[in-house]
Parts: C-alpha cells; sequence; structure tokens
C-alpha cells in the first residue's frame, strides 16, 4: 500500500443518486457499509490510510455517486 500525500480525506456521496449497488462496501467496508434497512451510511472523515480503498470505491461506483476529496 502507498501513504497517502495528503493529511486529510472527505467521503462525499450522492444520495440522490445512490442506488445501493454496494460496489463501495466490497471496495471499502472499513469506510463504507449498509445499514439494517440496506441504507448506504459511511465515514465521511475516514482515516487517511483509507484513500486509496476510497478512490478505489468512488472508481467502483456504476453511478459516480461518490466523491474524494482530500487536503494537504
Amino acid at each position: 500500500m502507498t501513504e497517502s500525500p495528503f493529511t486529510g480525506l472527505e467521503v462525499i456521496v450522492d444520495m440522490g443518486l445512490c442506488e445501493s449497488h454496494g460496489q463501495c462496501v466490497f471496495a471499502a467496508p472499513q469506510v463504507f457499509a449498509f445499514d439494517e434497512d440496506d441504507v448506504l451510511v459511511y465515514e465521511p472523515d475516514p482515516d487517511v490510510s483509507q484513500y486509496e480503498k476510497a478512490v478505489a470505491a468512488a472508481a467502483a461506483c456504476p453511478v459516480r455517486a461518490i466523491r474524494i476529496e482530500s487536503t494537504r
């Protein structure tokens, strides 16, 4: 795993676009999950160590509902 050059990480999900396909859950289970009602829940400010997995989760989203922002 490559260390992130960023000091902060923000996950933004457009819940209006999200169709709960779950690809993000498979790609980054420490960031994304489903609640008991099968609604996506996520950590909006995960540890920067989750950077690569969060980016992979965003890329895996078939409706592009996930955006990852980072700060230096």
